[in-house]
């Protein structure tokens, strides 16, 4: 093999070994993380955002009154440096995973101590930590998922999850 051939094999083996895997791309879910201090009280989310792509999303492809995970892949997960109160109910500091249990006029949002899990299948109830009572709002189109915090104060916030019209506040209160 001459010199030339040697180094045009060479660099070919680069290029193939640099490309990603067969079947791995670019994922449909991008993932997001927010954070945010409130008070001496730090709170991060991360999580996978899924896309609306035109479609009906609540009532449709996340049904009412089902266990939903706002999110995609892995299950989302919302951690506290300290203990808060959210929609008026005690929550220790540590990190959770959020389910959603949707309907037309209220959410239950479930607090899981289930963490590093898949957003499928739903860990269960002996793995809640907290549910609270949400009503949610209707706003301007967030295509992909959004949590935020569109409030902060000196001791308290309010965190929204926004995907498509619906937003469903969390109101949250450090101790």
């Amino acid at each position: 093999m001459s010199r030339y051939q040697f180094a045009l094999a060479g660099s070919l083996l680069v290029l193939l070994l640099s490309r990603p895997a067969s079947g791995q791309g670019i994922p449909f879910s991008q993932h997001g993380t927010v954070s945010q201090r409130v008070g001496f009280t730090d709170i991060s989310i991360s999580y996978n955002r899924p896309v609306a792509h035109g479609r009906v999303l609540f009532g449709t492809l996340v049904k009412w009154g089902k266990v939903w995970h706002p999110g995609a892949d892995s299950a989302t997960t919302i951690t506290f440096s300290k203990g808060v109160t959210i929609e008026g109910q005690g929550l220790a500091a540590g990190q959770y995973t959020l389910w959603t249990i949707p309907d037309t006029t209220r959410w239950t949002v479930i607090f899981s101590r289930a963490v590093h899990v898949f957003h499928l299948p739903y860990p269960g109830e002996s793995s809640d930590v907290l549910r609270v009572m949400v009503a949610p709002t209707q706003g301007s189109h967030m295509e992909v998922l959004a949590y935020y915090f569109p409030i902060v104060g000196p001791d308290s916030a309010v965190l929204n999850l926004h995907w498509g019209t619906t937003i469903v506040p969390l109101h949250i209160h450090t101790r």
